[in-house]
Order: C-alpha cells, then structure tokens, then sequence
C-alpha cells in the first residue's frame, strides 16, 4: 500500500492552480491533492487486519482553508464506526499479547526446570527420556538479530514437530512394531528431529535472500516459498494424526481385555491415554490445519489466532508437567535419591529400569 502510494505521489501532475494540501502517505492511508476547505473520502486501506468488515467504508480528511491537513478534536481524522473497530482490535491484541507472554514464560520456566532432572540423574538416561529432552528443547526460538531469529524460529519449528514425530515413532515401535527406526538406538532420532528441518529450512532461506530479500523476512509476499516450510508440517502434522489414531486403537483393545478380566476403569483409562498422548504428537495441530491464515477472515480468524497463540506458548507447560513433573518415574527416582542411604522400593527399582517391549 505504501510503495503504490509513493508512486502516486512521484508520478501524478501537481494542481495547475489555487490553494490546496499536499499529497501525502502519513502511515496509515494514500491522500490525493485536495483543494483548501474541502474533504476528501477515501476507500478504506485494503491492509487492514478488519477490512473484510469496511469494505465499502471510507475514510475522511479535511483540507483546511490555508491548504493545511487538520484533524478533530482528538487528534484523529478515522470515521466513528472505524474509530470502535480500532480500538476493539487493539484490546484484541493487547489480550492476546498477555495470553502469549504468560504462555511463553510459564513454558520457558518449566521446560527449563524439567531439562535440569532428566540431565541430572543417571538413572533418567534412557531413549525415552532423551527424546523428551529434546522435545523440551525445540520450542525455544532464539531471539539474535532480526533475520536470524527469523531463521532460528522457523527451524525451532520445524525441530518442534519432528520431534513430536520422533515421539510418536517411539511409542509406535515399542507398543505395536518395530518400525524404520529402532527405539533402542538414539542418533536417528537426533537425525529426525534436528536434521530434517534443515533440508527445508536452508532452501527456504536461499529463496528469501534471492527473491524476498526485504526486513526481517516475516512478510511472505509470495506465498509459494512459504509452502517450503508450510508443507513439511502439515505433512508431519497428518502422519502423527494417523499414528496416534493407530496407538488409540491399540490401547482401547488393550483396556477393553483388561475390562474383561475385572478392571472397570478402563474408559477412564482410555481418556487419560489419550489426553497424555494429544500433547505428545502435537494432535492439536490438527484443528487448523487447513484453515490458513490467507484463508480465515472476520470472527473465525481472530478465533484461530487466540487457539494457536494459546496452545503453542503453552504447549511446553503441558508438556513438562505430563512428562517430567507427572512422571512417576521421575518423582520416584527423586524421592529415592532424598533418602539415598534406603534402599529403593520394588516401585522405584522397576520405574528407573527401560520400559520392557509390549
């Protein structure tokens, strides 16, 4: 909107005579050469969060009679209807920017916390444990300089679901088959989860330097280049989904024998199953998955930004607190290590040891 304005304002003849206010682009719409003690409308700038709801709205500025641009009394020149629909959209964001900084330091603090126990005892070390830390890890995006924290954020989010993907392997060749990956070996699972990215974040950065080389590279103009780094995670994003609907199924054959056998629970069971399992493949992502941001507008937009922002800055959260913090492994093996001079109960001896194969 600005680049054309700046154009209009290159190219487009001076007024031959008589009084009037200059053109001008004063950050937030295009103003023509208006003649002194007349107003002007114009149609509502198109990059707008809101435009879909002012698409025949204008706006208004006057041309003072000494050819000087005036505002209203409160410094604004928007119409009333447009003035409501800013500063509801400023609350908005104001909301949502709370939700996301509490999500994200919450996160960041508990993620911190629970790297520290599965690294500091021994007997935490295990291939399980080791592709929760690096779970914990990837949802950390670095913040040095403007173009490489863009760089680093969108790497930490390819990381973020291939680890999830690595999680999701696991647990499928330990419950149902051994798969490509064998889960007692660790290295393919580093090679999943932090090289993968690499092969579509690398050539994402060399279209952006070639074609879209402009700011911090966060607007996508073209939006071919963004599917570089968009269709790895929703491919990923659909293979978890029907992983985890294969380990559902499993587990609620597995509960409803168990149900045979006197065990009434087992519903119970089946939802806390899969309650611990949503946050451990990243299913969540499944609900917007095909509503993109290109393709969202009005009510149903802002709707997917409040999810998304709440679900990802608290994403670590739940993960930390299921995974470490809930984990009877872990808080037996602290208990155990409180009172070192006891001798572990059978509990504690069985929940340190890998988990047998089923």
């Amino acid at each position: 909107y600005k680049e054309d304005c700046v154009r209009m304002i290159e190219r487009e003849p001076l007024p031959q005579a008589g009084l009037f206010c200059n053109r001008t682009f004063d950050r937030y719409a295009c103003w023509p050469d208006t003649n002194a003690g007349s107003v002007v409308n114009i149609s509502c700038p198109f990059y707008l969060p809101w435009y879909d709801q002012v698409l025949q709205g204008v706006v208004r500025r006057l041309c003072g009679s000494d050819g000087l641009w005036e505002r209203d009394d409160n410094g604004s020149y928007f119409p009333k209807n447009d003035l409501s629909s800013q500063l509801w959209f400023k609350q908005l964001m104001v909301s949502f920017r709370m939700l996301y900084t509490a999500g994200y330091s919450l996160s960041l603090f508990t993620l911190v916390t629970a790297l520290i126990i599965l690294l500091s005892f021994r007997k935490l070390h295990c291939t399980r444990n080791y592709i929760h830390v690096n779970l914990f890890m990837s949802p950390h995006p670095a913040a040095i300089g403007c173009r490489v924290a863009q760089v680093m954020m969108q790497y930490c989010v390819l990381a973020n679901h291939y680890w999830f993907f690595g999680e999701a392997i696991y647990l499928y060749s330990v419950l149902i088959a051994s798969v490509f990956i064998n889960h007692n070996k660790y290295l393919p699972y580093i090679c999943l989860g932090w090289g993968t990215p690499l092969l579509f974040v690398v050539p994402w950065v060399v279209m952006k330097q070639l074609k879209e080389n402009k700011e911090c590279w966060a607007v996508n103009e073209n939006m071919n280049y963004w599917w570089i780094i968009r269709f790895p995670i929703l491919l990923v994003s659909l293979i978890n989904f029907l992983i985890f609907m294969k380990i559902l199924k499993v587990i609620l054959s597995k509960l409803r024998a168990s149900n045979q056998s006197g065990y009434p629970d087992y519903k119970l069971r089946l939802a806390k199953a899969t309650l611990t399992l949503i946050p451990l493949f990243g299913v969540h992502e499944i609900i917007f998955i095909f509503a993109t941001d290109e393709q969202t507008t009005g009510v149903l937009r802002y709707v997917k930004v409040f999810f998304t922002l709440f679900l990802n800055s608290f994403q670590g959260f739940l993960v930390a607190v299921l995974y470490c913090y809930a984990n009877k492994e872990v808080c037996c093996y602290i208990s155990y290590s409180d009172f070192i001079t006891l001798s572990p109960s059978p509990q504690c001896q069985s929940a340190t040891d890998p988990p047998p194969q089923q």
